[in-house]
């Protein structure tokens, strides 16, 4: 082999570029760039708009210190005094609904459990000044901090685990905290293995508790818990929040706006903040953020138009309110909510009936639109129309068609809404007056509807045939009360128990016509049971009635006297019974104690007893 042949070539020519120049870099180099030319300006590089990732409001604006807490004075007062006493529990229970702060509040806890600063050495609820371990508590990483999420691990065998080093003594930190979220989330086995760590804790570890479902945790594991509960935030605080975050962000959003998004978020900051930070991008850079923008996105029915509803069915204008909720749909409204906007109106125009326009925390033209209606309607007409909406509610959600369902109930609605009450048609039809002028529309003689009475008569109501309903009423009564036996039985389905007693007891009946009674008050009979009676009769049936009061012991039996005459003589034919007598003859001293007369349904023959024989076939 000649020596040429040993000799090896470098596998990669050291002085050639091997890189195509037309292919990308497959590590992803940026291209070479070309020397500028002498006298020109270098290329600037710019970051790319919109390159830093963005961080929402909800996290943005998290509570950094107990006094960034909104809406749970209460809490943090209890709170600053057991930390400022030495009286710190070693497990503490959250509880509130979503938002309101329980998973912010367990993480400032674990911060003020293990505050550590040049100045501070112990717990402290001051967290102005950032300690050592914050910001590693605040990131999540610090290694005696152990936030767990039981939606996520509820298991026994997960609990556990996390409990398995809990007697051993903290890394850096004062404490061990555990931080256990949705613990309602474990299983029966997990919070037994719980259990017995909560009851004896080591002096370094403390427990820290979140939840929503606070009926769902045991109530063992409640018992050994310092229990907080976080409230919902009122809407005006909630207002101010967003106000301060809005000058904050340099955005404008008006009044309205802010208003239904604090009264949609029902209490929660979290979610009033999350609607803050979509409702910002509905408008353009700089532009206001109106309340019909916001409305528009929440999906919600405007306010006027829903209170202009509620004013047509108050005054029973069928068509204008099937017209109104027709306009309410075609904008996008959904029939569940306009259902539930009418709820809040009949409540709202009830409250200001009551307590004024300024109860509604609304804005003015809609607190005295409210008042308005409930200073034209009784509390009764209030309370019924409120009663006949909740069940529209359940309809609504309940029907394939919930359009037709809300259109059905506000045809109810308009036909009930101005008909007078019970009482007030009763007082009305026995003083000889019409329905019509309770409503104070002219009488008329027989309209198909409230509603459709009152838009044809052009704003006048009459809602029955006027001259026959009393005297159909009378003709009513004179026809079921043809005696005494009647009387008795209308007291008796009127459940009036005492006048029920007394008659019975104390009424001799002498002679019975319509409208007159005659009888002999039995011995203690009461002064004034002849009145109480006669208003009684008069009630019920629209009739006048008259009390004819006899002396000299004249009259039948009282209804007490002949139950207990019938009573002695069935006792007699008992206690004369062969039967009986030779029981008593047989056992002497024996006393018959109580008779129960046998219930036999009319029409039913009483069944012969069975033979004893009969069924000694096979003996």
């Amino acid at each position: 082999m000649a020596e040429d042949d040993l000799e090896t070539e470098a596998p990669f020519p050291l002085d050639e570029d091997e890189r195509d120049p037309n292919t990308a870099d497959i590590f992803g180099a940026p291209p070479a760039v070309p020397a500028p030319a002498a006298g020109s300006a270098a290329p600037v590089n710019e970051a790319p708009v919109g390159a830093a990732a963005y961080t929402v409001i909800a996290r943005k604006y998290r509570p950094r210190t107990f006094e960034d807490l909104i809406g749970q004075e209460a809490m943090v007062r209890t709170l600053k005094n057991a930390f400022s006493s030495g009286r710190i529990a070693h497990a503490f229970m959250l509880t509130g609904v979503r938002g309101v702060g329980k998973t912010t509040t367990a993480r400032l806890l674990a911060r003020a459990l293990n505050y550590e600063s040049d100045t501070v050495h112990g717990p402290n609820i001051d967290l102005t000044v950032e300690g050592v371990h914050c910001a590693s508590i605040i990131a999540g990483r610090h290694l005696d901090v152990m936030e767990v999420d039981a939606a996520s691990q509820s298991k026994v065998d997960e609990m556990r685990d996390l409990l398995s080093g809990v007697n051993t003594v903290p890394v850096s930190a004062r404490y061990k905290v555990y931080v256990i979220d949705e613990v309602h989330m474990l299983s029966t086995a997990a919070f037994n293995a719980l259990l017995k760590t909560l009851e004896e804790p080591p002096p370094h570890a403390k427990f820290i508790f979140a939840t929503t479902e606070i009926r769902k945790v045991p109530v063992t594991i409640l018992s050994r818990c310092q229990r907080f509960d976080l409230r919902r935030v009122e809407p005006d605080i909630i207002i101010k929040c967003l106000e301060g975050i809005c000058r904050t962000e340099g955005v404008l959003v008006d009044q309205e706006g802010l208003a239904l998004i604090a009264r949609a978020a029902e209490g929660s900051v979290r979610d009033a903040q999350s609607l803050l930070d979509q409702a910002i991008v509905q408008a353009d850079k700089g532009q206001i953020v109106t309340g019909a923008v916001v409305r528009d996105m929440l999906g919600l029915a405007d306010r006027g138009q829903t209170i202009g509803l509620f004013e047509h069915v108050m005054k029973g204008a069928t068509a204008e309110a099937l017209q109104a909720f027709r306009t309410l749909y075609d904008f996008g409204a959904d029939p569940v909510v306009v259902m539930l906007d009418l709820l809040e109106h009949a409540h709202g125009a009830s409250l200001a009936k009551m307590l004024g326009p300024d109860a509604l925390h609304l804005p003015g033209d809609q607190s005295s639109r409210l008042a308005a209606i409930g200073a034209g309607a009784s509390a009764g007409t209030l309370s019924r129309v409120w009663s006949m909406l909740l069940k529209a509610h359940d309809d609504t959600r309940k029907a394939p068609d919930p359009v037709a369902a809300v259109e059905m109930a506000l045809i109810r609605l308009c036909y009930a809404a101005d008909l007078p009450g019970p009482e007030e048609a009763l007082k009305r039809l026995q003083s000889g007056e019409g329905l019509g002028a309770l409503s104070g529309g002219s009488p008329t003689p027989s309209p198909p509807s409230g509603g459709a009475a009152k838009a044809a008569s052009g704003g006048g109501s009459s809602y029955a045939p006027q001259g026959n309903l009393r005297s159909a009423l009378q003709v009513e009564a004179q026809t079921v009360l043809q005696s005494f036996e009647d009387v008795v039985k209308l007291i008796d389905s009127k459940r009036d128990v005492v006048l029920k007693l007394d008659v019975d007891r104390f009424v001799r009946l002498v002679d019975f016509k319509p409208g007159q009674i005659t009888y002999t008050p039995a011995e203690g009979a009461p002064g004034n049971l002849h009145s109480r009676l006669a208003g009684r009769l008069k009630e019920w049936t629209g009739q006048q009635w008259t009390m004819v009061i006899e002396g000299g012991g004249q009259g039948a039996e009282t209804q007490y006297e002949r139950d207990q005459r019938d009573a002695a003589a069935f006792r007699a034919e008992i206690e004369a019974h062969p039967t009986i007598m030779a029981l008593k003859a047989a056992f002497p001293g024996a006393e018959i104690v109580n008779i129960r007369r046998p219930q036999v349904e009319a029409g039913a023959e009483a069944e012969p007893a069975p033979d004893a024989g009969e069924n000694d076939e096979d003996d």
